[in-house]
């Protein structure tokens, strides 16, 4: 959406995503928190799952093309935003490894669930919206394939990075 309508246009759509996010965070949190009481193996399985799904974006950043044709439709608004993360499994896979792994032991009280959602919502509107004004900034580069290719390229890096970083590997081959 930054590199088809700019990052003016695109924030109402932002506001929604990280409200969406905020509400995921909150059920997953406990939901995770639930699970883990119940199960604690289950930890692992949140790491591989949760591994497995960016190693998926990966591949999908890796072969994303761009279309720079505005749409017929106009930029999507908040709505379009909130239920896209309700909806996201990449989101609930996000907040289900975050609690069930990182901040397990940390929230243990609702006001500490309810905090670390709306940080997590808030570092997720800022990422968001750098991601948008990058998008907006290199939109006239992305019309040469080998720009693109390096784009994607080291994107998809980062991400198979967080994967393995995430999946606790290297801590197991050390």
């Amino acid at each position: 959406m930054g590199i088809l309508y700019g990052y003016k246009k695109t924030l109402k759509y932002l506001i929604g995503i990280a409200a969406g996010f905020f509400i995921v965070l909150l059920l997953t949190g406990w939901v995770s928190s639930f699970l883990l009481d119940q199960f604690p193996a289950f930890e692992g399985a949140l790491r591989i799952v949760g591994a497995l799904y960016i190693l998926w974006l990966a591949w999908g950043t890796l072969r994303a093309s761009y279309s720079f044709e505005e749409a017929e439709h106009p930029p999507f608004g908040f709505t379009k935003g909130f239920f896209l993360q309700i909806l996201n499994p990449k989101g609930v896979i996000f907040g289900l490894t975050l609690y069930g792994t990182f901040l397990a032991n940390q929230i243990n009280t609702f006001f500490a669930l309810l905090l670390s959602a709306a940080i997590c919502a808030s570092v997720a509107f800022s990422s968001t919206s750098l991601w948008t004004l990058f998008g907006a900034g290199i939109r006239k580069y992305l019309d040469k394939p080998r720009i693109k290719q390096a784009i994607n390229i080291i994107l998809a890096l980062l991400l198979v990075y967080s994967a393995v970083e995430m999946s606790g590997i290297l801590d197991f081959l050390r």
